[in-house]
């Protein structure tokens, strides 16, 4: 019998290690090179926030003094008002969850009308948020729905700019009137005894927002003088 012989073992080439330093320069190189990444990077965006915040901000209080503006004419105040303003804390006559502002008008330094927010909790599809100004005599300035949620084309008519009846608006019957000529009693829709109308199929929307501006008017009548009296920048007790 031939003998045959064993194949010749398989060899695989030994790689030369790397030299320690070689290693640890790697490292550092790469480290390196990631560390002025994100320098560059962090710089880059700090330059952009610098560049943006400026007319971000003004774009903001531009939206804000907009939308006051349709409660309280700018012509009514002299002051800076979004500076002239006190910190609400969470307030449950006003169906307010969270901190709010309220902002101040004067003309001249004497107090001419509060701005503040306000919400209905029992709206047809839940929170209704709401802005009204209220004078110093007591009268309700106006009142605008900021937020909502009610059903399209039916309940949603307590919106301005989504009402069709652009003759007169009914969020606008609020206007010029105060507790005296419309007693808390008759500050209701008339389903329910009271002065303002509502529409037919879209009563539970009317009641909230009637309801609620009402409490806000009272509580604005109540608290009027403190507001005004505590200091810029400060949280009401």
């Amino acid at each position: 019998m031939t003998e045959i012989d064993p194949a010749p073992e398989s060899t695989i080439p030994e790689i030369p290690a790397l030299p320690e330093r070689s290693i640890l320069g790697v490292s550092v190189r790469t480290a390196m090179v990631l560390l002025v990444f994100v320098v560059a990077f962090t710089t880059v965006m700090a330059l952009t926030y610098q560049s943006t915040i400026g007319p971000i901000e003004a774009s903001t209080q531009k939206e804000k003094l907009a939308l006051i503006g349709e409660v309280l004419p700018a012509g009514s105040y002299d002051n800076t008002l979004l500076d002239d303003w006190v910190e609400l804390p969470p307030t449950a006559a006003l169906g307010l969850t969270d901190v709010r502002r309220i902002y101040r008008a004067r003309q001249g330094g004497a107090p001419v009308a509060l701005v503040l927010e306000a919400a209905a909790t029992d709206g047809y599809s839940g929170r209704i948020g709401l802005l009204l100004a209220v004078r110093v005599s007591g009268e309700l300035a106006a009142v605008r729905v900021t937020e909502h949620r009610e059903t399209p084309g039916l309940g949603d008519y307590i919106d301005l700019k989504k009402d069709k009846q652009k003759t007169r608006p009914w969020i606008t019957q609020f206007s010029g009137l105060n507790l005296d000529a419309v007693t808390p009693a008759k500050w209701r829709v008339k389903k329910d005894g009271g002065r303002f109308e509502q529409r037919a199929g879209a009563t539970i929307s009317a009641r909230a927002v009637t309801n609620a501006s009402g409490r806000a008017l009272a509580w604005a009548k109540l608290n009027r003088d403190r507001v005004f009296a505590a200091a810029s920048g400060t949280r009401l007790n």
